[in-house]
C-alpha cells in the first residue's frame, strides 16, 4: 500500500471511529502553422489531475467523472465545431509530488491541449511554472487560491471557485451581522487555502477578532489538539477552511469533546451529502452548519440546471449519487464548452485563453464570473447555506465582494436558464 493510500485509509478510519488524490515537441502552442497538441479534425483532448484516492478523495473523486459525463452529453449532441471532447483523468492522491508526475505525463506523453480543473491548492501550485513554460492553457483550477489570479505572471491560468479571501469575507460578514459578540475561532489547511481564507475573515472582523487560530495538515488525521484548544478558549463560532474529510473530523472530534460551536464552513468542505456519508450515523452533528455555495443546490429539483445535470448524470454517469460535487463538475464542463465555442473552429491554445479573457460567460452560477485581461479569478461571490432537518438549503441573498477592502454587497441578477438541449451555442 502506498503512503498516499495509507493516508486516505487513515482519514476514513479516523472518521469512522469518531461516529462509534512539453508541450509537444516542435509546437508553438498557438497554432503558428504547426500541429496543435490535443487537436485533430474530430477530437479535443484535455486532461486533469484529481484526488481519486487519498485524503481529499471524499466527494472530490466525483468531480471529474461528472465533467466527463457532461462532455459525453455534448459529444452525443454533435460535439464542439464537429469535434468530440476526450477527458483524460489522472489520480494524484492529493500529493504534490504525484501531481507533478501525472501532469508531466499528460503534457509530454498524452499531449493534451489543456489542463482543465486540476484540483487542489498545494497540488496545483507545483505545476504552474511547468504549464506556463510549456504554454499549456491552465483552465478553471479547482481551488479558490489567489495564486490562479496572476495574469501578469501566469497569463494562461484561470480560477473557477470564488477565491478563499472573498469567501472568508462573506462568511465573516455573516458572523458580524448575525452572530455579533460571539467568540470566533478559525481552523484552516496549512497552505494558501487556510491562509487566504483567514485574510478574508480578518478583513471583515478585524485582525484581533479571531480568538484562536489553528491549522491542520492532510497527513495527520488527529485534530483533537486543535479542537481542544478551541474548547479551552471558549470559542462559540468556528470557521473552517477545510476539505470534506477534515470538516467531518472537526465536527466529529468536537462532539467527542462535548464541544458544540456554531460551524461556518468553506464551500469546498461543506457539501452536506458528502459529509453525511462520511459521518454516517452521526450525520445529525451537521445540523445548523452554515456553509457557502455559488452553484444550484443539488437537492433543488425545481431548478432547471439541476434537472439538466440530473438527466446527464443518469444517462452518462451511471446514475451515480448526486451531490454538490456532481453539480460542480458539470458546471465546469459547461463553461469549458462555452469557451471552446467562443475560441472558434480554428482552435489554438492562444485562441482558447483569449476567449476566457474576453469574459461575458453566464451559466448556472448565482454570482458573476469575472474573467477579463486583468482578472483570472472566476466566480466573485457566494450565497450562504444552512443544514436544517437534515437538508442543506440556501438562505438570504447572494453576496459578492473583492479580495481587497471592498464591501460585501448583495448581487441581485438571477442566473440564466440552460439551453433546451443542455448544450451552449456560439454567440
Amino acid at each position: 500500500m502506498t503512503r498516499t493510500a495509507r493516508r486516505g485509509l487513515a482519514l476514513a478510519t479516523a472518521i469512522t471511529l469518531l461516529v462509534a488524490s512539453a508541450a509537444c515537441t516542435g509546437d508553438d502552442g498557438g497554432g503558428g502553422g504547426g500541429t496543435v497538441p490535443g487537436i485533430t479534425d474530430t477530437e479535443i483532448v484535455v486532461g486533469t489531475h484529481m484526488p481519486l484516492t487519498g485524503p481529499a478523495s471524499a466527494g472530490y473523486s466525483k468531480i471529474a467523472p461528472a465533467t466527463k459525463a457532461y462532455f459525453d452529453h455534448v459529444n452525443a449532441n454533435g460535439g464542439v465545431h464537429g469535434r468530440k471532447i476526450t477527458y483524460k483523468i489522472m489520480d494524484d492522491g492529493y500529493n504534490p509530488a504525484n501531481t507533478q508526475q501525472v501532469v508531466r505525463q499528460l503534457v509530454l506523453q498524452d499531449k493534451v491541449f489543456a489542463i482543465l480543473n486540476g484540483l487542489g491548492t498545494p497540488t496545483h501550485t507545483g505545476v504552474l511554472d511547468f504549464l506556463k513554460s510549456n504554454r499549456v492553457p491552465d483552465l478553471f483550477v479547482a481551488s479558490g487560491s489567489r495564486s490562479w489570479d496572476q495574469p501578469d505572471r501566469y497569463p494562461g491560468t484561470f480560477g473557477f471557485n470564488p477565491d478563499y479571501t472573498v469567501e472568508g469575507k462573506i462568511l465573516a460578514q455573516h458572523v458580524k451581522t448575525s452572530l455579533p459578540g460571539r467568540k470566533v475561532c478559525f481552523l484552516g489547511q496549512d497552505d494558501d487555502f487556510g491562509r487566504d481564507s483567514l485574510v478574508g475573515v480578518e478583513k471583515v472582523l478585524g485582525a484581533g477578532a479571531v480568538a484562536a487560530k489553528q491549522t491542520y495538515v492532510t497527513s495527520n488525521t488527529n485534530v483533537a489538539p486543535q479542537i481542544g484548544a478551541f474548547k479551552a478558549a471558549g470559542c462559540q463560532v468556528v470557521i473552517l477552511a477545510t476539505v470534506p474529510g477534515f470538516t467531518a473530523l472537526a465536527v466529529g472530534t468536537a462532539a467527542r469533546l462535548s464541544f458544540k460551536p456554531q460551524w461556518l464552513v468553506s464551500n469546498v468542505g461543506a457539501d452536506h451529502p458528502t459529509l453525511a456519508k462520511q459521518l454516517g450515523a452521526a450525520a445529525g452533528l451537521l445540523e445548523g452548519m452554515v456553509g457557502a455555495n455559488y452553484l444550484p443546490m443539488q437537492n433543488d429539483a425545481a431548478d432547471p440546471w439541476i434537472q439538466l445535470f440530473t438527466k446527464v448524470n443518469k444517462e452518462y454517469n451511471g446514475d451515480a449519487p448526486f451531490d454538490g460535487n456532481t453539480v460542480y463538475g458539470m458546471a465546469v464542463g459547461y463553461l469549458f464548452v462555452q469557451v471552446l465555442l467562443a475560441a472558434g473552429k480554428d482552435l489554438t491554445r492562444e485562441a482558447v485563453t483569449e476567449a476566457v479573457r474576453k469574459g461575458g460567460y453566464q451559466g448556472p452560477g448565482l454570482a458573476p464570473l469575472r474573467y477579463s485581461d486583468t482578472d483570472h479569478s472566476g466566480y466573485g461571490g457566494q450565497r450562504l447555506t444552512r443544514v436544517s432537518g437534515g437538508t442543506q438549503a440556501y438562505f438570504g441573498p447572494t453576496y459578492e465582494t473583492d479580495e481587497g477592502d471592498g464591501p460585501v454587497r448583495e448581487h441581485t441578477a438571477p442566473p440564466v436558464a440552460p439551453p433546451a438541449n443542455g448544450v451552449p451555442t456560439a454567440s
